[in-house]
């Protein structure tokens, strides 16, 4: 069965504290759903064509479902009310190639 993957960039942070409240509700949220970070950061990146040299998160789960499914839990749905006003993040699920 396909893994699945969370993938987030950050395009722009103008206060890295105001996400202190959702970093923490969300951690909580992907363990507790199986999820697995694999990347997180931005001091890192080297971004060609047009991508943004920022923050990067990628997640994995065991399985695409489990993926949407932690995406859609209560838990996360309390991390998502925590982000700060005017934020801006592009994120996806995908599921993986086997």
């Amino acid at each position: 069965m396909p893994k699945g993957y969370w993938v987030s960039v950050y395009p722009t942070i103008a206060d890295p504290e105001a996400l202190d409240a959702y970093n923490k509700l969300a951690g909580r949220a992907v363990k507790a759903a199986g999820g697995r970070t694999f990347a997180r950061g931005g001091s890192r990146v080297v971004a060609h064509e047009a991508g943004i040299a920022e923050r990067v998160v990628l997640i994995e789960f065991d399985s695409f479902e489990q993926a949407v499914a932690a995406y859609e839990s209560a838990a996360y749905r309390e991390a998502l009310a925590a982000l700060p006003e005017g934020f801006e993040r592009d994120f996806r699920i995908v599921e993986g190639l086997d």
